[in-house]
């Protein structure tokens, strides 16, 4: 919904965003190397009690997000002056040489006020501060770095500090002891892993044969949606394009655009699908990391076996369950799919990385969607 702001709101608004950039030194780029401190990026930082954004840092979010343990997300792209990038209606646009893109994974904090105690909740209403962060009610656990080098794409995570001042360069990962806390007080420890860089690369490496890696998130599908930027409402393609980060998009109506997972008047097979293309599309697809199970999970994937439709596992073991099938219309218990996507074990679960939890809801989603099916398998012995 459009919202209308008074003169005093925009100029508030503008305020805000002043104050954010106040005291930054210019976003650096470097061109190579990787630095040992988020701040040497300074796209974003900590200022007076919030993780703020620094002037031409652009947020952005997606129609369905990446599940990452029930952590929220701020992500940003910053490019030099003068550039853009081109706009591809199927794959990651065509960025330039120089662009940042940060994504910053956080926490709400636990009522409790334990720093280890983090909520697991979906809303992120009291998180914000104009375009960034409040840190009195958030807990940052990791920000990573993509950047757009001559020689390609460069991934390197960022761990914070537990005074939240700042984050520091950890290439071998960490693990971080947490506790998820639900409204109902339910209480769930795990260790969130911050992935290292060869398991960034392994993810988002769209061509398995040459393995160069490419951001996931940043497609015309992900993005058609609207932000609340500090001076309101806009389509996130139609803003890309007025700032000049993007060049070539269409008017958003005639641009693809995935559901999102949570909206229920959406239809089921349009939130399942969005669901499983950020999720799982990046490497079950033709020419990804999974491309040789043969199962596509992308929105390109017809609805059959290339879907995982009555197709039998490539390989059987502890990843199957003892079921024949990668999905069984009618049937999500008797398939492979939502049994892998339920496990939190190393050798079965699915995505291999970048969860210690189960998405509860995102295997409700997709058993709701298997369920919904018609049809059967036929096993052939």
């Amino acid at each position: 919904m459009t919202k209308w702001f008074t003169c005093a709101g925009v100029l508030l608004a503008l305020l805000l965003v002043s104050a954010c950039h106040r005291g930054l030194d210019p976003v650096a780029f470097h061109s190579d190397g990787r630095p040992p401190r988020l701040s040497d990026w300074h796209v974003v930082e900590v200022r007076d009690g919030k993780l703020v954004l620094n002037e031409g840092v652009v947020p952005y979010d997606l129609n369905t997000p990446l599940f990452t343990d029930y952590a929220h997300k701020l992500r940003t792209i910053w490019m030099p002056k003068g550039v853009s990038a081109k706009y591809d209606p199927t794959d990651t646009f065509d960025f330039p040489v120089g662009t940042i893109i940060s994504k910053t994974f956080y926490y709400p904090r636990a009522a409790d006020g334990k720093f280890t105690d983090v909520a697991r909740t979906y809303d992120s209403s009291r998180d914000f501060a104009g375009e960034g962060l409040d840190l009195s009610r958030v807990h940052l656990i990791e920000t990573r770095i993509l950047v757009r080098r001559e020689s390609g794409w460069a991934a390197m995570p960022y761990v914070w500090k537990d005074d939240q001042s700042d984050a520091f360069l950890a290439r071998t990962g960490a693990v971080i002891p947490l506790t998820l806390v639900a409204d109902s007080d339910a209480r769930e420890d795990f260790n969130y892993v911050v992935p290292d860089e060869s398991q960034c690369a392994s993810c988002h490496a769209q061509d398995w044969v040459t393995r160069k890696i490419h951001p996931i998130g940043p497609k015309a599908r992900h993005l058609n949606r609207d932000y609340h930027y500090a001076a309101g409402d806009e389509n996130e393609l139609a803003h890309l394009m007025k700032v000049g980060y993007l060049t070539g998009a269409p008017a958003p109506a005639e641009a693809p655009r995935n559901a999102n997972w949570m909206d229920e008047h959406a239809s089921l097979d349009a939130r399942a699908r969005a669901y499983l293309d950020i999720n799982c599309g990046h490497c079950h697809n033709p020419k990804g990391a999974a491309n040789t199970t043969a199962l596509t999970l992308d929105v390109s994937a017809p609805e059959d076996r290339h879907l995982g439709i009555c197709k039998p596992p490539v390989a059987a073991g502890r990843g199957t369950g003892d079921h024949l099938f990668d999905v069984v219309p009618g049937s999500p218990d008797e398939s492979i799919l939502p049994y892998r996507m339920d496990s939190a074990e190393p050798g079965v679960m699915m995505p291999e990385l970048g969860r210690s939890t189960v998405h509860r809801e995102g295997v409700a989603l997709i058993k709701a969607w298997i369920a919904a099916q018609s049809g059967g398998c036929v096993a052939i012995h």
